[in-house]
């Protein structure tokens, strides 16, 4: 088990795409999803998928368990997705040390670019990359939970 501290940004600009160190095509979905609690599949380039059980209502440091699933059993799951199954790119990013994860999303959520930073530490603001937007942190309906049940949670303009 490991305890995250994760902090969620929008992405105002596309000024992180040259740093890009690797990306992934992701597909999720949920199986069950509460207040304090959420079950989620999650296959990673159509080749492996890890189960995602995640426990505290504090969206910023839960408690986390991944355990790898037979990639046929993930994908007969599937039909049990509660909401709409999320498809999205995962970008690696690096800024002064730490890792970002720049999801742009597809499907019903294209358009949707959100950044997640995971650390065991709080990163100080003047640490941050210039390419962020406002911190979401916090605000349930950009939680990917919240993304499959309620879809996009504001269109730009």
């Amino acid at each position: 088990m490991a305890k995250e501290i994760e902090r969620k940004f929008l992405v105002e600009s596309s000024d992180w795409r040259p740093a890009v160190e690797a990306s992934v095509s992701i597909v999720q979905f949920y199986l069950a999803i509460s207040s304090e609690r959420s079950i989620r599949l999650r296959i990673s380039d159509g080749r492996k998928a890890k189960l995602t059980l995640k426990f505290g209502s504090d969206l910023a440091a839960r408690d986390e368990y991944e355990y790898p699933v037979p990639l046929a059993e993930a994908r007969d799951m599937m039909q049990f997705a509660i909401g709409t199954v999320i498809r999205k790119v995962r970008h690696h990013v690096r800024h002064r040390g730490y890792l970002y994860e720049v999801d742009v999303f597809n499907d019903t959520l294209d358009g949707l670019v959100v950044t997640e930073l995971e650390t065991p530490d709080r990163v100080a603001s003047d640490m941050l990359p210039a390419w962020l937007g406002r911190e979401v942190t916090g605000e349930v309906r950009y939680s990917n939970a919240s993304l499959a049940l309620n879809g996009y949670p504001e269109r730009p303009s």
